[in-house]
């Protein structure tokens, strides 16, 4: 048996911290009264002084620590290489801008820093002994539309273990293993006119494999309400699905790459009262983690495509994992 530890990204707040019905100490609260015990902060959201650390904000942090009882346990770093008009940023660049990064997470406490994957396998590599120098383990973040057993993401397992780097792993993303549509865009198309028999048409193109440019053309042509296509991108893009069968596979990549896995983001769009995630198979995969003898924090993130804000839904959501994995 593993030790997996439950906590909540402060960007599950995003939508109240953008609106100003909560502070950073607010969002902290928060986390800790829907059962979180520590939480991950994306640097660039709530770090007045990003890319740097300051020793205000650090004491603030530490005061809240003792106030609620939960610190940062990881840090969301964003690598950007898209900052200049005119050209992206090149290896040497991403790397210093996450040395940076580092620096504020090993400031901060974090032991884990969430690598995106714009920071190329070879930036990546070099980036081992300044992640060993700081003691902070750097993930590359598996977000949909890649999955583990990708080009992509097997580009950086193998930087992994040719430097045999304690310090480099992996941030699994949940919506990876995605088995239908998001529910906030199927609901929001509903409510902009789409007929429900459209969105099916829809979904089951994107099943059968159909080219998207195929499926938008049969889509107008069946009468489908325009209103479809932001729905339908979504199907193609950062919240594709996979048709249900194709879940064991899917499963066996997440069990393969565990071992190398610093942290997992418990990604979640929507939760019913009764707390199903209706596109994340939950019940599939959190009794595989449980089993797997994986030492982490397990961290919930709210992606608030509804715009309501993730004070419910992010209690919801730890309530499903506590229930889960028997915590």
């Amino acid at each position: 048996m593993g030790n997996v530890k439950l906590g909540a990204t402060l960007f599950c707040y995003g939508t109240e911290y953008a609106r100003y019905q909560y502070d950073f100490e607010e969002c902290v609260k928060q986390a800790a009264l829907a059962g979180a015990t520590g939480y991950e902060i994306v640097g660039t959201q709530m770090i007045p002084s990003y890319p740097n650390v300051s020793d205000e904000f650090l004491g603030m942090v530490e005061d809240l620590k003792k106030k609620y009882g939960i610190g940062p346990v990881g840090y969301g770093a964003n690598n950007d290489k898209g900052m200049r008009p005119d050209r992206n940023l090149t290896d040497d660049e991403m790397l210093a801008d996450a040395i940076i990064d580092l620096k504020a997470a090993n400031k901060l406490g974090c032991k884990v820093m969430r690598v995106q994957y714009m920071m190329s396998p070879e930036a990546f590599r070099r980036l081992a002994p300044y992640a060993e120098l700081f003691d902070v383990r750097c993930g590359i973040e598996i977000h949909n539309p890649e999955t583990p057993g990708s080009p992509t993401m097997q580009a950086y397992l193998k930087v992994i273990k040719e430097t045999g780097s304690k310090y480099l792993g992996f941030v699994p993303d949940f919506g990876f293993l995605s088995v239908a549509p998001n529910k906030p865009h199927w609901m929001k198309a509903l409510k902009a006119g789409v007929k429900e028999e459209h969105l099916e048409m829809a979904a089951q193109m994107r099943r059968d494999g159909v080219p998207q440019e195929e499926a938008a053309k049969e889509l107008m042509e069946a009468g489908a309400n325009p209103a479809i296509m932001a729905t339908l991108a979504g199907m193609y893009g950062f919240v594709q699905f996979h048709d249900r069968k194709d879940l064991p596979a899917l499963m066996q990549e997440f069990k393969d790459i565990i071992p190398y896995s610093f942290e997992m983001h418990g990604k979640f769009h929507y939760l019913s009262e009764d707390c199903v995630e209706p596109s994340i198979p939950y019940e599939d995969i959190l009794p595989v983690l449980r089993d797997s003898g994986f030492d982490g924090y397990l961290i919930c993130e709210y992606e608030d495509e509804l715009y309501c804000g993730g004070y419910e839904y992010t209690r919801r959501q730890l309530a499903m994992e506590k229930r889960i994995l028997g915590l």
